[in-house]
């Protein structure tokens, strides 16, 4: 058995789907097992790589898991030591991981806290001899769930408040988008339902358009897949648009997208946000507030990168055809 962590969220498991292939290639015939919140199941069935989920919610406590020790334990999680410690008390044969002394992990490649979260962990399969192809992100289609195909999606919530583009130019946004033809739809957890219907009353959508709380993961991977425009912060969303090739906008602020953008090399996808600046960072108050280089981020800048992402739809159809 191949035991994996990555008990973190979906942009998180996203960014980790060419590292999971590379052990997939790498140790055929084994089981492959990926400790994970177990909520992430659906989205896990749409990498290919995985065996089943263990089902692990981070790093609080040390679970008991119900393996026997696995032959390899690989830590896609972080760099040590909790995460390191906790596969280490499976006693696996090996570990891979991140070099960490106070772990008890002397060797294996150095951290890089520069890198981009995609190449992250492909280097480090690299470090054993393991393939990886850092381009390899596409994701399995999932069955469809009764959303309409064809819909621009505007995902205006966050995790961290740091990283939510005020409402008001969602809403502003949502109101260019639907005089140009696009059908808007919000999405976003039950928690951020509210948000959703006030960036619908500002833009004159109708309720109908509010799918916050409406859709569970499998859902709103669907939802995506079948979708014309994806507009969202630097979260999930963002990086299932990415998994399916379609065309994307991410407001990045107050992390760069050089750590957690998508490829550079997909014109579908465009980033926005203000390069570093030490003034901007001064500037925030920090708790609720929208980081200063996401906040400077306007709308037709925006509306500006969906012309420029759906031109790139269209050559690369052009050229296929």
């Amino acid at each position: 058995m191949i035991l994996v962590l990555r008990a973190l969220g979906v942009g998180d498991l996203a960014t980790a789907v060419p590292a999971l292939r590379g052990l997939r290639a790498g140790f055929p015939g084994r089981e492959l097992v990926l400790a994970a919140p177990a909520w992430l199941a659906p989205l896990v069935d749409l990498v290919g790589a995985v065996d089943r989920v263990l089902p692990t919610d981070g790093l609080a406590g040390r679970p008991a898991w119900p393996v026997p020790p696995p032959e390899v334990a690989v830590n896609l999680h972080g760099r040590g030591p909790r995460s390191h410690r906790m596969l280490a008390a499976t006693r696996p044969d090996r570990l891979l991981a991140f070099a960490c002394p106070d772990a008890g992990l002397p060797d294996g490649p150095a951290w890089d806290d520069g890198e981009h979260e995609v190449r992250r962990w492909c280097r480090l399969l690299h470090w054993y001899d393991l393939p990886a192809d850092p381009a390899d992100l596409a994701l399995r289609r999932p069955p469809a769930a009764g959303f309409p195909a064809g819909a621009t999606v505007l995902h205006p919530g966050s995790k961290s408040p740091a990283k939510r583009w005020p409402a008001e130019r969602f809403a502003a946004l949502a109101r260019a988008l639907t005089a140009r033809g696009h059908r808007v739809v919000l999405t976003g957890s039950a928690d951020e339902r509210e948000l959703a219907r006030r960036i619908a009353r500002e833009a004159g959508l109708p309720s109908d358009a509010v799918l916050a709380g409406r859709t569970d993961l499998a859902a709103l991977a669907a939802l995506v897949a079948d979708a014309r425009l994806v507009v969202s912060g630097d979260t999930g969303v963002a990086h299932l648009a990415t998994g399916y090739g379609i065309a994307s906008v991410v407001l990045f602020g107050p992390v760069p997208p050089a750590h957690w953008g998508p490829p550079a090399d997909r014109p579908r996808h465009r980033v926005l946000g203000v390069a570093h600046r030490v003034q901007l960072d001064r500037d925030w108050a920090g708790g609720d507030a929208t980081h200063p280089r996401l906040a400077a981020i306007l709308v037709d800048e925006v509306l500006a990168a969906v012309d420029e992402a759906e031109r790139a739809v269209r050559v690369s159809g052009a050229v296929t055809a």
